[in-house]
């Protein structure tokens, strides 16, 4: 076992006991909005929860540990951890919902859209599955768009120009809510000074990684997968639940979704 699956097991089974948390407090906190709105009085004064009692409470629910790794193992597919999906399945007895071996596909598609090998990124999209571009004209743009981007980064003007021409303009032309994307994109070559355009996050590597997280969704889409990790709902989820139960009681809160550290109570 290598040291960078070590490393990786080490968070993922941290993410089991952080998310085994979090989904306790989500209960606590739907528990409590149901019944205050089954027993709301007129003008109610403002419940104040101890830490050491909401400590207690969660220490009182249970949540299944086949949901939790279910959990884990939908964010390690979704993200694209193959070699950690594997060992986690062994370690778990919990078989992936795809087969791993699209995994590393679509990890090696959305490494090439990340290097700035867009052409090779679409043909290797098209031999997986050609339906993917041919069903989603807005993607096709956007990656059109990141090679005409990666011709300005590489100072080829009159390749940029021509391959605007030829390739972008016509489909701006059928789809005018491409045209801003593509004005903008085209003001990169208005200054010889990148660092002084008003686009020049375009250059950014984020770039690269939102047109590639773009077409990872897609791929899993196409495959019935989620487009992003059911954590990432999960975190939502108490977010708006502790908004909820803020207005009507004052209770120890998780501000930094990193730590999952309750926050003392407000009264």
């Amino acid at each position: 076992m290598t040291i960078e699956l070590i490393i990786n097991l080490f968070y993922y089974y941290y993410f089991i006991l952080y998310y085994h948390f979090l989904i306790i407090i989500i209960i606590i906190i739907i528990k409590i909005l149901y019944f205050k709105s089954r027993f709301k009085k007129k003008a109610p004064s403002k419940k104040v929860i101890a830490k050491e009692k909401w400590e207690s409470k969660l220490a009182n629910v249970s949540v299944d540990k086949k949901d939790l790794n279910k959990l884990i193992m939908n964010y390690l597919v979704i993200e694209g951890y193959k070699d950690a999906a594997e060992k986690f399945s062994q370690e778990s007895g919990l078989q992936p919902s795809v087969d791993l071996l699209y995994i590393e596909e679509r990890m090696n598609i959305r490494n090439t859209i990340q290097s700035g090998n867009i052409d090779e990124a679409i043909e290797k999209v098209n031999d997986l599955d050609p339906e993917i571009l041919d069903n989603n004209p807005v993607l096709y743009f956007h990656l059109q768009q990141q090679k005409l981007i990666e011709y300005i980064k590489q100072n080829k003007i009159v390749e940029a120009i021509e391959f605007a021409q030829e390739e972008l303009a016509p489909r701006g032309e059928e789809n005018p809510e491409f045209l801003e994307d593509l004005e903008q994109t085209m003001a990169l070559l208005a200054f010889d000074d990148n660092d002084k355009s008003p686009v020049k996050s375009l250059l950014e590597h984020s770039q690269r990684q939102k047109t590639a997280s773009e077409l990872n969704a897609a791929i899993l889409t196409s495959q019935c997968q989620d487009r992003d990790p059911r954590l990432l709902s999960l975190l939502k989820l108490l977010s708006w639940s502790q908004d909820q139960l803020n207005e009507k009681a004052s209770f120890p809160n998780i501000k930094n979704y990193v730590t999952a550290k309750l926050e003392p109570t407000n009264k």
